[in-house]
């Protein structure tokens, strides 16, 4: 049980300062991730960015996704195959059905990141948080979508998420990272004594104060140029 998103971030960091990752990036997938992956990047000293992913229903069940879309420079698309041919979609109506979902991804990109894109993650250990898995779609979604930008390596690092989700997703990354893994999971929140829906901004507030914390940490151009 954790007491709040920053408690359990913070017990995710100890376990990932163990691992001494090269190069990390931290990796939250908003909201909840957030403030869990705040805390994550503090002990790692690491850049915190997001990854914004979009699900794109079907027709007539927006519940069920036929694709996702990821926020990137440009976005990716990873559809879902059996999906997509379940419902014999040709590639216009898939075209129709994602440029649907766009403008609310930018919508989300504008709040939370603005005009700054999205930090590269080429040759760096791209570190996925989120303060829970309970399907694990939006999650390897995401890792997909990474993986198409080359980085050294992909960790999940989440505070709780159901054993046989765990093992799919073990299939997809090079490290998972996980503090409870409860045979008898029911929804995230019953994990956490506080589990507030956040707004975005409280999400812009934390990467706010995460970049500022991080530019404390780092020494100054001054000081890296000074001649003895």
């Amino acid at each position: 049980m954790f007491r709040d998103r920053q408690d359990a971030g913070k017990r995710l960091g100890v376990e990932l300062e163990k691992l001494g990752l090269q190069q990390p990036i931290v990796l939250a997938l908003p909201r909840g991730g957030v403030p869990v992956a705040a805390e994550v990047a503090k002990l790692l000293k690491a850049p915190l960015d997001l990854i914004i992913v979009r699900k794109v229903g079907a027709p007539g069940n927006h519940e069920l996704a036929v694709a996702a879309i990821v926020d990137g420079d440009p976005p990716d698309v990873v559809l879902n195959r059996e999906i997509v041919e379940a419902y014999a979609l040709d590639d216009s109506e898939l075209r129709i059905l994602i440029a649907q979902e766009r403008p609310e991804l930018e919508r989300r990109r504008l709040a939370y990141r603005g005009k700054r894109l999205p930090l590269s993650i080429a040759g760096k250990t791209a570190i996925i948080v989120d303060d829970g898995v309970a399907t694990g779609t939006t999650m390897k979604v995401a890792i997909r979508a990474l993986k198409r930008r080359s980085p050294r390596q992909i960790v999940v690092a989440v505070p709780v998420a159901p054993p046989d989700i765990l093992a799919e997703l073990a299939q997809e990354v090079d490290r998972i990272v996980c503090l409870s893994q409860p045979a008898r999971f029911q929804a995230v929140g019953y994990h956490y004594l506080s589990f507030p829906q956040l707004t975005d901004e409280q999400v812009t507030g934390a990467l706010a104060e995460a970049a500022q914390e991080r530019r404390a940490d780092q020494p100054s151009i001054r000081r890296r140029t000074a001649k003895p």
